[in-house]
């Protein structure tokens, strides 16, 4: 059952890890643009909220906030083991479970719009 399990987490923290590298520089860029002043009309709230309300602009949405959840809960439980602290029990409930709290918050809020 344990090898189960290590695979799951593995997959959503390798795939998070591909996604997050992909796609935070461009995040980044684009909340530089949006913090500066102003942004461009493409950034609008109209037009964003536009794209969430589409069941493809969800999906990506969703995808890339869970994953990096994800790779995020992963990461911190292999530093955290690093640094010494051994409790790796209830480091991976907590730390995955915040990756799922998120998740499912993820969901509730995307099906709302």
């Amino acid at each position: 059952m344990a090898k189960v399990n290590k695979a799951l987490f593995w997959s959503l923290f390798a795939a998070g890890g591909t996604l997050t590298a992909f796609v935070f520089p461009v995040l980044a860029l684009i909340v530089l643009i949006a913090a500066h002043g102003n942004p461009p009309d493409i950034m609008a709230y109209d037009q964003i909220r536009g794209i969430l309300a589409n069941w493809f602009g969800k999906l990506v949405a969703f995808g890339i906030v869970s994953l990096a959840l994800w790779h995020a809960a992963h990461r911190l439980r292999t530093a955290l083991h690093g640094l010494g602290l051994r409790a790796d029990g209830a480091v991976s409930v907590i730390g995955y479970g915040i990756a799922l709290l998120g998740t499912i918050l993820a969901i509730v809020y995307l099906l709302q719009i």
